[in-house]
């Protein structure tokens, strides 16, 4: 048998740390195997069902769990890719997410409807700019109908107003699937995507370059805050005071760390971790990106910024990427970057979070074998 890759160990050694984790590797002899998770009917919605806005929604046990059922599905639909099947193919048999989209989407509308179709499920495709949605028919109203039909609602909406006021009156699950305020199906995926190359979280330093003042940056900051590890923050914008706020609640107790610099080269000393983000992000005018570029270009990501990182520090970037803006072809092309397999974490990621937001009965029976 062939020799684990290291990230396939770093990913071992984490789940090793966490007691209800062992359970789900299944690549040694001495490991207990899956079992396969019997197929009911969707779960009844509750009037208080639980909703995803921000990395706030999360405490930070639920993230462990989501991460380790993650690494599971990750591990087990690679195993199975062949049939096509694996032992979480039935999970969410009979379910229906209705994904509903504002803004342009790739990662994450396929990643979703492939997510929903592996766990026996059906997504729902459904383009708000083809309808009478906020105009003829409230948004409120929208969410009392699809409460009665589907058993989850995702939104990738311009404005953070609109999925708040579709979660106030949902009696089902909804998951803020990008707005201005927050992109926490991506930090999912980037956490994960951290534990598979570096082992853990737990102690690491991560530097974001760019802009400051967007849904990503605000939920990379809850997410660092809520799991204890440190971030620095240097780049254009200003961060609202309500994000600082929610940061300084969340690390009370977990011993995270924000912080913002003025330079890319005060941020980057000594971290493991580099992330960046679209300059251009949706709704930028076009005759607005050359000045844009101009301003960021001090807190682009090339190879003489990341050798000021720890040697094994990885790369990331959300994308989609620009070649010659945020990064350099080397850098995002280079050895250190991981921003394919943070891409694909989106798929693995999403489908732990969808079967614990919309039948948490079965994650919980998941989670305990």
């Amino acid at each position: 048998m062939a020799a684990p890759t290291a990230r396939a160990m770093a990913t071992a050694d984490w789940l090793g740390m966490h007691d209800n984790a062992t359970s789900f590797l299944y690549s040694h002899g001495n490991q207990r195997q899956l079992r396969a998770v019997e197929s009911n009917p969707p779960e009844i919605p509750k009037a208080n069902a639980r909703h995803l806005l921000t990395m706030c929604d999360l405490a930070k046990d639920d993230v462990l769990a989501i991460m380790r059922v993650a690494l599971a599905m990750k591990k087990s639909r690679n195993a199975f890719t062949e049939t096509g099947y694996d032992r979480f193919s039935d999970t969410l048999k009979g379910y229906s997410l209705l994904t509903l989209f504002e803004k342009p989407s790739l990662r994450t509308r396929v990643s979703l409807e492939v997510g929903m179709h592996q766990l026996g499920g059906q997504a729902i495709f459904y383009s708000i700019g083809d309808s009478p949605l906020g105009v003829k028919e409230s948004i409120e109203d929208t969410g009392r109908v699809l409460s009665r039909m589907c058993q989850g609602i995702t939104a990738r909406v311009k404005s953070r107003k609109d999925v708040r006021n579709l979660a106030l009156v949902s009696s089902i699950p909804v998951i803020n699937a990008l707005d201005d305020y927050g992109h926490p199906m991506q930090m999912l995926a980037d956490l994960q995507t951290i534990i598979e190359h570096k082992g853990t979280f737990e102690g690491i330093k991560m530097a974001y370059f760019g802009d400051v003042e967007n849904n990503v940056t605000y939920d990379l900051m809850r997410l660092a805050a809520l799991m204890g590890f440190t971030l620095n923050l240097a780049g254009v914008g200003t961060i609202e005071k309500s994000v600082w706020a929610e940061v300084k609640r969340l690390s009370e107790n977990s011993g995270g760390k924000v912080e913002q610099f003025k330079t890319a080269q005060e941020a980057v000393a000594g971290v493991d971790v580099i992330y960046c983000d679209s300059w251009m992000s949706y709704g930028i005018p076009k005759e607005e990106e050359e000045a844009r570029k101009k301003l960021f270009m001090p807190f682009q990501v090339d190879s003489v910024l990341l050798a000021q990182a720890k040697p094994d520090c990885i790369f990331m970037n959300c994308l989609p990427a620009a070649r010659g803006m945020e990064q350099t072809a080397e850098v995002i092309d280079g050895p250190q970057s991981v921003v394919f397999d943070q891409a694909e974490n989106r798929l693995h990621a999403q489908k732990a979070l969808l079967v614990f937001l919309l039948a948490p009965r079965r994650f919980a029976e998941i989670v305990s074998v």
